[in-house]
């Protein structure tokens, strides 16, 4: 298992990288990781104050435990080559590249990155948003090395699709397995696009659980009380962890013994069940070291 997807990743909270008082509160905020935000949440006059402002919190070594990104304007932007030499110099855990859709744009940015002086930690992490990306995202997960997360932009790919946004996400669920399937292949961890209803609580978890249960790593949030609901939903829970321990245990016992069929509670246990208990173990760790 790459350590790109056993770093907890549960909630990565978008915070607005014009607001300072956003980004001092986001030291206090329980979120595995930030997105500290240049692209939509900043107005076209405000991107260069912003950029500035991010940049300085991305490197003040301030928010512990947390992972520390940011996310730039995208290609083609007239900012966004500027926002790439600020983050390389600013040295985050990530930068963030909103609308990539093939593996040139990866490319690119990781030249671009690397001319600038980004220290090797500096990930990728890409954003896939659009028709094309979904079909190319296994091209885009494979172009690099430095690549190690794919985020799902669910608005955007909503938009292009013209479909709606109805509980159970249909008209995205084709498009989610993809981006799925392409991570998995690949090693790289996946985040889940943001819920917009923030006042639906009920609707924000059923989506966390659909978002779990698919195999997300996590998910994107746009609003700091989702953050605690969405750690808890993507966190593997006590009987989770139990009956992890329970079949390495038995595991562990037939080898000993030169057993070659292993039960627990009347189900055979393989070793692909081995290495998703191992997962689990792990992760419950790594999130216990919070």
């Amino acid at each position: 298992m790459s350590d790109a997807i056993l770093r907890p990743r549960r909630s990565v909270l978008y915070m607005p990288g014009a607001n300072e008082r956003a980004l001092e509160k986001a030291k206090s905020l329980p979120a595995d990781a930030l997105i500290l935000d240049l692209e939509d949440a900043v107005a076209p006059d405000a991107k260069a104050d912003a950029r500035k402002r991010v940049a300085a919190a991305a490197a003040s070594g301030e928010y512990g435990y947390r992972e520390v990104t940011i996310r730039v304007n995208g290609p083609g932007t007239a900012w966004h080559a500027d926002d790439l030499r600020a983050a390389a110099e600013a040295g985050p855990d990530a930068v963030v590249v909103p609308k990539v859709d093939s593996a040139d744009t990866v490319r690119e940015v990781e030249r671009a990155l690397e001319a600038a002086g980004a220290p090797d930690r500096t990930a990728i992490w890409a954003m896939v948003e659009t028709p094309r990306a979904m079909l190319d995202a296994r091209a885009v997960a494979a172009a690099s090395e430095r690549l190690t997360v794919l985020v799902m932009g669910t608005n955007d790919l909503a938009k292009e699709l013209h479909a709606e946004h109805v509980p159970g996400r249909a008209p995205l669920l084709t498009g989610l397995s993809l981006a799925l399937l392409a991570a998995r292949d690949t090693g790289k961890a996946i985040l889940d696009g943001v819920y917009n209803d923030v006042k639906n609580a009920e609707g924000f978890e059923a989506e966390c659980v659909q978002g779990r249960q698919f195999g997300f790593d996590g998910k994107t949030l746009i609003h700091p009380s989702q953050v605690e609901p969405c750690n808890r939903a993507f966190a593997p829970s006590a009987d989770q962890v139990a009956h992890a321990q329970k079949i390495i245990d038995a595991f562990d016992e037939a080898t000993r013994e030169g057993r070659g069929v292993v039960t627990v509670d009347g189900r055979m246990i393989e070793n692909l069940h081995v290495e998703d208990a191992r997962r689990i173990l792990a992760l419950a760790e790594a999130i216990a070291g919070r």
